[in-house]
C-alpha cells in the first residue's frame, strides 16, 4: 500500500510544471512534518523557497575571511547545500536570516550557484524564540559561537541592545551561551556609562 502511494505520487509530481511541482514538494513536506515524531527540530522540514523572498539581518556579527569565503563557495558548487539557511518567517511568503548569511549572499550572487538552485535557497525556519528582535540576536549568537566565528565589537554592540531590552546579564549570559566575565568584558567595550548605567549607587558618591 505505500509502495503504491508513494508511486502515485511520484508520477504526479513529475507531471507538473517546474515551480508547481516544487510548491507540492513543500506541501508534502509541511504535511509530513505536522506529524512526525521529530517536528519540534526544524532540520526535519527543509523547504524550498525563492530567494527574494529572503533578507539578511543587519545585525549578525559574523565575518567570514576572503579564503574561507572562496572555500565556502567551492564546497557549496562541488558538494552543494549540506545545511539549509536558518531563517524566522516574517510573514506568509517573506523569510530574515537567523543563520547561512554568507551562503544567502553567494546563492544570489554567483553565476554558477544561481543556476544550479534554479532561484531558491534551502530553508530550515526556527519555530520559537523568534518572535522578538532580542531572541532572534540570540539564536544568530548561538549559531556562530557554535562555529567559533564572531566578531568582538558586533558582539558587543548586541550585548548593550539586549541590555536595552531589559535583558540581565544573567539572563545574556544564559541565553548567548557565556559566563559572567565573558558578558562583563563585552559590556566595557562599549564604556563605562552603559557598563554601569543599570547600578544604583549611594548618595555618598554624589559631588557637590
Amino acid at each position: 500500500m505505500q509502495k503504491q502511494l508513494i508511486e502515485q505520487m511520484t508520477t504526479w509530481l513529475e507531471a507538473q510544471p517546474e515551480t508547481a511541482r516544487i510548491e507540492a514538494i513543500n506541501q508534502f513536506r509541511q504535511a509530513l512534518h505536522a506529524v512526525s515524531p521529530f517536528n519540534d527540530q526544524p532540520i526535519d522540514c527543509v523547504l524550498w523557497v525563492k530567494q527574494k523572498q529572503i533578507a539578511p539581518n543587519d545585525y549578525n556579527p559574523n565575518n567570514v575571511a576572503p579564503q574561507e569565503k572562496r572555500l565556502l563557495q567551492k564546497s557549496l558548487e562541488a558538494d552543494g547545500f549540506t545545511q539549509p539557511i536558518v531563517v524566522y518567517k516574517k510573514d506568509e511568503i517573506h523569510y530574515e536570516i537567523v543563520d547561512g548569511f554568507h551562503r544567502h549572499e553567494l546563492a544570489k550572487s554567483k553565476a554558477g550557484l544561481k543556476k544550479q538552485l534554479k532561484g531558491y535557497l534551502p530553508v530550515s525556519i526556527l519555530q520559537h524564540d523568534t518572535d522578538s528582535v532580542s531572541g532572534r540576536m540570540a539564536s544568530t549568537i548561538r549559531h556562530n559561537r557554535a562555529r567559533g566565528r564572531h566578531q568582538i565589537n558586533a558582539m558587543a554592540e548586541i550585548v548593550r541592545e539586549l541590555t536595552q531590552l531589559g535583558w540581565t546579564d544573567a539572563k545574556i549570559g544564559e541565553e548567548l551561551g557565556m559566563d559572567a566575565d565573558e558578558v562583563l568584558r563585552l559590556r566595557q567595550i562599549n564604556g563605562l556609562q552603559d557598563l554601569f548605567a543599570d547600578r544604583q549607587f549611594s548618595q555618598a558618591w554624589t559631588v557637590k
